[in-house]
């Protein structure tokens, strides 16, 4: 439903300079591709976005692929797209690596860009925005780019101690899977998340999700609002 855009590899370098000269070079590879981007056409339909929100190891991401399943939507993972692009060994990557290592927010246009271009190349026109937004600035950005608000926001409420154990015990070997990392990520979600979690309760698009208990008996709590919304 969605125009496909151009690969932004042939836009970033491989070579690996100095931290400064590869931050100074990379984010003004971003801006110029912000510069460059025209206003996406129109999709035919407009999409369905949902944003899920919730401190890491609170189960967005195995709430998100049940939703897929019973529902359709495509899972569009903030933090997946962010390690896919470390992954391609990019300049830019390696920026990305260096903030996620620090327990810090990537910046928003960041982001946003890379959600887009996942938007604009799915055939699909619902999505589940997973981990995104984290702050106030994500949020105003994803509205200023991508030119909309979400339709429907999710939030797993979840303990912090119960959110620590889930992470350290998933082993799944990422780089921000490691009790200094965690700590910080969890201190960034209080001061950042709570102020984008309140503007969507205000506006009644949010629902909170008790995220304790069994994955089947918190998807039992997530399973209404999307059937609802399907009638």
């Amino acid at each position: 439903m969605w125009r496909r855009v151009a690969s932004l590899s042939p836009l970033v370098s491989r070579s690996k300079p100095s931290k400064l000269s590869q931050e100074a070079c990379t984010f003004k590879v971003w801006e110029s591709f912000s510069s460059e981007s025209h206003i996406p056409t129109p999709p035919k339909v407009t999409p369905f976005i949902t944003f899920v929100l919730g401190g890491p190891g609170s189960g967005k991401g195995t709430q998100c692929a049940k939703i897929v399943e019973e529902f359709g939507f495509t899972h569009i993972s903030a933090g997946d797209l962010l390690r896919r692009e470390i992954a391609s060994n990019s300049a830019y990557g390696s920026v990305i690596l260096s903030t996620i290592r620090e327990g810090k927010i990537v910046p928003s246009q960041v982001t946003v860009q890379l959600i887009r271009k996942e938007m604009e190349s799915s055939d699909n026109d619902k999505f589940l925005i997973d981990g995104f937004p984290r702050s106030e600035e994500n949020r105003e950005a994803f509205e200023q780019i991508i030119g909309r608000e979400p339709n429907v926001v999710l939030f797993f409420d979840c303990p912090e101690q119960e959110m620590v154990k889930r992470v350290l015990n998933r082993n799944q070997g990422r780089v921000d899977d490691n009790i200094d990392t965690i700590k910080k990520r969890l201190e960034i979600f209080d001061e950042l998340n709570w102020p984008v979690i309140n503007h969507y309760s205000k506006t009644r698009k949010l629902h909170k999700i008790n995220a304790v208990g069994t994955v089947d008996d918190i998807f039992e709590k997530v399973r209404p609002i999307f059937a609802a919304l399907s009638k």
